[in-house]
């Protein structure tokens, strides 16, 4: 039997940051992931998601400018830039700009609040109606390329990393936790499950979750008419919640609430029609500066919590780390750190807690 102290399962951007996290604390690290590097099967892949100060919540303020230092030093360690600063837009009453470029502001961030002749003057593409907040410190990031990079990183600090390696069963003892795959069995002291989706059946009997939704969320990809630069975008009217984000020469487009719920098994991968409609329209009226016809469309998943707070605990010898609800990607080398912490011993930030 493989004997180590901690064992990840999951390897998307969480489990791969806490992969590297770990192995650089000098512990012994075995990682599994259910499927090949880069799958599209959760909701880490692609090539593009965005980074963002902008939040009307002071902890996830507070949250963005530890990870952003952190991004900073993983771009100087991967020797690639993961991480691009383009600058971000939040705009519409429901993303109430005064309050929040006084709050970023209070956080230290240079964010400037425009009126919309002034927000149209410099990104032509974006339709504005109101104040519009502009927070230089936004940017967007490579999943794919920064899981492969974390994966490097923590192989050569001494993790061992097991592709194609689904965990069918994770079972508790004395002293650890068994983890049984198709072919062995490992002992680990601590087990962090950063499985997306997968989370819930996993740990179902082991620890007390709270109520997790899976939801399949549909992203389209406009041609860009106007070269840009172009910043990213979150937008947030009465009936809207959406965000976009330049992602080579498109412009990536997707809304934050709604979806189709489901299972991470038992998804159907086909994008809801009513969905597409939804997008053109969006785009017809919000964006002057794409082709409203989409030029390629995908899936992902969101795992939810009710309150879109992340779940960051540990119980025994498991570390859950369930840093989604459709925003955790930005957060990513501080969720590797938080996870480790926890591994380490250390509390959980109180809202992150299981109750």
């Amino acid at each position: 039997m493989n004997d180590i102290d901690v064992a990840i399962v999951g390897l998307g951007l969480a489990g791969s940051a806490t992969a590297w996290a770990l192995s650089r604390r000098g512990r012994s690290v075995a990682a599994f992931e259910a499927y090949g590097p880069g799958h599209r099967r959760g909701s880490s892949h692609g090539r593009a998601r965005i980074f963002r100060r902008a939040y009307l919540d002071p902890l996830y303020v507070d949250l963005t400018g530890r990870a952003g230092r952190l991004w900073e030093e993983l771009n100087a360690s991967a020797g690639e830039p993961l991480l691009t600063r383009t600058g971000g837009v939040d705009h519409g009453p429901g993303r109430e700009p005064e309050r929040m470029a006084a709050l970023l502001r209070d956080h230290g961030v240079a964010a400037e609040l425009l009126d919309p002749a002034e927000a149209a003057h410099r990104w032509p593409g974006v339709r504005f109606t109101g104040p519009v907040v502009f927070d230089p410190e936004g940017g967007v990031l490579d999943p794919e390329a920064t899981m492969a990079a974390l994966a490097r990183l923590a192989a050569e600090a001494g993790a061992h990393l097991a592709y194609d390696t689904p965990i069918r069963a994770l079972e508790p003892d004395p002293t650890g936790v068994l983890l049984h795959t198709d072919e062995e069995t490992w002992h680990a002291r601590t087990v962090v499950v950063a499985a997306g989706g997968w989370t819930g059946p996993l740990l179902d009997g082991l620890v007390p979750l709270p109520p997790l939704s899976v939801t399949q969320q549909q992203v389209f990809f406009f041609d860009r008419t106007d070269p840009g630069p172009w910043p990213t975008i979150v937008h947030g009217e009465t009936t809207l919640d959406v965000y976009a984000l330049p992602e080579g020469p498109y412009l990536k487009f997707g809304a934050h609430v709604g979806g189709t719920a489901t299972t991470a098994d038992d998804r159907d991968f086909v994008v809801d029609p009513a969905a597409r409609e939804s997008a053109i329209a969006y785009a017809r009226t919000w964006l002057p500066g794409v082709d409203p016809e989409p030029r390629a469309e995908l899936t992902c998943l969101y795992t939810s919590t009710p309150d879109e707070d992340f779940v960051l605990d540990r119980r025994g010898p498991f570390v859950v780390c369930s840093a989604c609800s459709g925003h955790g990607a930005k957060f990513t080398p501080l969720i590797g750190e938080l996870a480790a912490d926890l591994v380490d011993g250390r509390p959980p930030i109180a809202r992150f807690a299981l109750r």
